[in-house]
């Protein structure tokens, strides 16, 4: 309608998502509603949502501070200025870039683009679960494929998995909540078999604390692969998750057509800045990796150590099997101030926990010894 109203069939529409996300995404509502908990109690550590534990650069911070009179204005220079960075950080045009209210935003916009009514969505079991609640919203069907035994993404299977009906298939690499990785060799090879229709989303949220030679991104492998996207965030190296922003990399066509998801004007000075500052800032982000990849090998000794099985991780997280299911384990931690993740259903024995800082660390190993003692600990 010309007069800015919608209309009768796009206020259906409008309201009938929201009714959909309030029905269907009950997790999201409930980890929302345990932050809030948890942020009443003091002095917790918190080694739950995989964040930086050393905090934004300090050119992020001094961004931030900077903020003055002109945070009265829509920050619209700014928001270009971002995907500009972005673009010639990635050897792309700012027209192939998007961004979102942090990563979630711009998988809650992929599946809105790609997972039209009637498509399936492709993923891994057990993978991040954004991608699933969105797209329960969009009411499209999911395609779970099971891990390989090493507890990585199947690729071929997963490739056999997409039809013509398939929408997009999603890649987490490395893949919350296993931390394992899929090398560039193993993409090269899943990619062309992925049929040209369906949007292969590879989520390098977690990109930067790989060390495994073999990984590489795919970000410049867009130019020749059109249904190729990669999405990333500030929330993890630069230390920004409260301040939510993510970003994607793919086509033209494909960016263009995300933009019409994405919220209109959803970005803020502050962030904006602190991002522009971060990207500026390359050896406190090496600094935060070196240190928390330091921090993850010692817990892999430890646990190594104590005899406990566990999963190589190449993210700041570990997973580690406790022989039984960890919703009364994870109660433990809290009782004792210590915030570790949620329980995966699919991986009920498992308990992740992100990689804080080294003293932070070393008190989570202290409790685990305390709460779940095997032969060979030193708390036995």
């Amino acid at each position: 309608m010309g007069n800015g109203l919608f209309s009768r069939r796009e206020f259906s529409r409008v309201v009938g998502q929201s009714l959909a996300l309030a029905i269907a995404a009950p997790g999201l509502r409930g980890r929302a509603a345990a932050r809030r908990a948890d942020a009443s109690r003091s002095p917790l550590i918190h080694l739950n949502f995989n964040e930086n534990p050393y905090g934004p650069t300090p050119r992020a911070l001094e961004a931030l501070d900077a903020c003055g009179p002109e945070a009265s204005r829509y920050p619209d220079g700014a928001h270009e200025q971002v995907r500009e960075a972005l673009g010639q950080l990635h050897g792309v045009g700012r027209e192939n870039i998007v961004l979102g209210c942090g990563s979630t935003e711009i998988l809650r916009a992929a599946d809105m683009t790609f997972l039209t009514s009637g498509k399936s969505v492709v993923v891994a079991e057990t993978t991040f679960e954004a991608v699933l609640d969105y797209a329960r919203v969009a009411r499209a069907t999911a395609v779970k494929v099971a891990h390989t035994a090493d507890h990585r993404h199947d690729l071929p299977k997963m490739a056999e998995a997409c039809t013509s009906k398939t929408g997009m298939v999603y890649v987490c690499n490395p893949n919350n909540p296993t931390g394992t990785i899929v090398t560039r060799d193993e993409l090269a090879d899943f990619i062309p078999r992925v049929p040209s229709t369906t949007l292969i989303l590879v989520d390098e949220a977690y990109f930067h604390f790989a060390e495994n030679p073999q990984y590489g991104s795919v970000i410049d492998w867009i130019g020749k692969h059109p249904n190729l996207m990669v999405a990333r965030t500030f929330s993890k190296i630069y230390g920004m998750a409260g301040m939510r922003l993510g970003y994607a990399v793919g086509s033209r066509e494909n960016i263009a057509a995300m933009h019409d998801q994405i919220l209109r004007d959803n970005g803020n000075a502050a962030v904006l800045a602190a991002a522009l500052a971060s990207l500026g800032d390359k050896d406190y982000v090496a600094s935060s990796r070196a240190r928390m990849n330091a921090t993850r090998r010692w817990l892999a000794a430890q646990l190594a150590q104590d005899g406990r099985s566990f999963i190589p991780s190449e993210a700041n997280f570990m997973m580690i099997d406790m022989g039984t299911d960890v919703a009364p384990i994870i109660e433990q931690f809290r009782a004792r101030n210590i915030l570790v993740g949620r329980r995966f259903p699919s991986m009920s024995n498992y308990l992740r926990v992100t990689i804080g800082t080294q003293p932070e660390t070393e008190a989570f190993v202290a409790a685990l010894r305390e709460i779940a003692p095997v032969r060979g600990s030193k708390a036995a």
